[in-house]
C-alpha cells in the first residue's frame, strides 16, 4: 500500500492523475504500415531466402488480432505476394491494402526522387494492380533532405496521386509536408478566410478538402526525426487531409508503456487522424511482431474505447474501404 501510496504522490508532484491500471485494447487491428521485403522473402525462392514465408508472417498477424494491413514491399513482389495469397490471408482473415513503393533495391531509397524510371514503374505497376484489386497508394518512400519533395519526379509522383486518388506512405520531416502538400491543387491546405479554429478534425474539413483536391498523406512514424508536439498540432489543423502513423515514434510512450500526457492529448484531439503500424523493415522486426502489438494494445488501452477503436482499427479501415468480417473480434 505504501509503494502504491508513493507512486500516486510522485505521478502528482509531476502534475498528472495516478496511472491506474488499464486493460488493453482487446480489438481488431489494421497495421497500416507493413512491409514484405526481400529481407525477409525472396519470392520464389527456397529457403535460406525465404526466413518469414507466407505461412509464418500471415501466423504472426492471426495471432495478433491483424486483420488488415497496408502492404508495401522491397521489391513490389513481395507485396503482389501477399495480394495473391487470397486463400491462405482468407483463412487468417487478413485483408491486403497494397500499396506501390518506390524502390527496386536499397540503392533506390536515396535516388528515387532524381530517377525518371521510378515514374514509369510506379506507372506499370499501377496499370497492372494486383490480385487483391488495385493498388491504394504510393510509398512507403523516403526523403532524407526534405528540399528534394520538390524534384521533378516527386512532383510527378503527387500529381499522379492526386489524379488517382491514391494515399501516399511518406517517411519525411515536417519541412517536406509542407513542400508535398504545396503540389496539390487545392495545397493540401484550408479555404482561403477560414479560421483553423472553425476546421474540426475529418469529417466535413476532410470531405471539403477532397472535393478541392490533394491526397490522403500517411505521414510515417508522424515526424520520425522528432518534430514536436505542438509542430504536428499545427500541421493536422493545416492539413485535413494528413494523417499520422504512430511506428517509431519518439516521445510517445512514457516508462510505463502508455502515451506520454501531450501525446495523449494529441489523439484526443484528433482521433480520426491517427493510425498505428509495425513498419516491419528488418527481419528483427518481424522477430518482434507480436510485442509490438501487444505494445500498441497496452497503451490504446488507456485511451477512451471509441478513440481506441478509431486508432487501432476504424482510421484505417474507412479510409480503404475494408469491412471488418468473419466474426472475428
Amino acid at each position: 500500500m505504501r509503494n502504491l501510496l508513493r507512486r500516486g504522490l510522485l505521478w502528482l508532484a509531476c502534475g498528472a492523475a495516478p496511472v491506474m491500471a488499464q486493460t488493453p485494447y482487446a480489438g481488431p487491428l489494421f497495421d497500416a504500415h507493413l512491409h514484405y521485403n526481400d529481407d525477409a522473402c525472396v519470392q520464389d525462392a527456397p529457403d535460406p531466402a525465404c526466413p518469414h514465408p507466407l505461412t509464418d508472417v500471415l501466423a504472426r498477424m492471426q495471432r495478433n488480432g491483424v486483420r488488415a494491413v497496408l502492404a508495401n514491399s522491397r521489391p513490389n513482389a513481395g507485396t503482389l505476394a501477399l495480394a495473391g495469397a487470397r486463400e491462405a490471408t482468407h483463412a487468417a482473415g487478413v485483408t491486403v491494402v497494397p500499396f506501390v513503393r518506390l524502390y527496386r533495391d536499397r540503392a533506390d531509397y536515396s535516388s528515387w526522387f532524381r530517377d525518371e524510371s521510378i515514374v514509369e514503374l510506379v506507372t506499370t505497376e499501377l496499370a497492372r494492380g494486383t490480385p487483391a484489386g488495385p493498388y491504394q497508394g504510393l510509398g512507403e518512400f523516403h526523403l532524407y533532405d526534405s528540399a528534394n519533395a520538390n524534384g521533378p519526379v516527386a512532383r510527378r509522383l503527387m500529381a499522379l496521386a492526386e489524379e488517382k486518388q491514391l494515399a501516399v506512405l511518406a517517411h519525411v520531416d515536417d519541412v517536406a509536408i509542407d513542400l508535398l502538400m504545396a503540389h496539390t491543387a487545392g495545397k493540401g491546405d484550408l479555404p482561403p478566410g477560414r479560421p483553423k479554429a472553425d476546421q474540426p478534425p475529418g469529417g466535413a474539413a476532410t470531405r471539403e478538402a477532397a472535393e478541392r483536391g490533394g491526397f490522403r498523406l500517411i505521414w510515417a512514424h508522424t515526424g520520425i526525426g522528432g518534430a514536436s508536439v505542438e509542430r504536428v498540432d499545427a500541421l493536422m489543423a493545416r492539413y485535413p487531409l494528413l494523417m499520422g502513423e504512430l511506428s517509431y515514434r519518439p516521445g510517445l510512450t512514457c516508462g510505463d508503456g502508455q502515451l506520454c500526457p501531450e501525446w495523449h492529448s494529441l489523439l484526443l484531439k484528433y482521433p480520426e487522424r491517427f493510425l498505428i503500424g509495425s513498419d516491419t523493415w528488418v527481419n528483427q522486426r518481424w522477430l518482434y511482431y507480436d510485442e509490438l502489438m501487444q505494445s500498441y494494445r497496452h497503451w490504446l488501452g488507456g485511451l477512451p474505447a471509441s478513440v481506441a477503436r478509431r486508432i487501432a482499427w476504424d482510421n484505417a479501415a474507412t479510409l480503404f474501404g475494408v469491412a471488418h468480417g468473419n466474426g472475428r473480434p
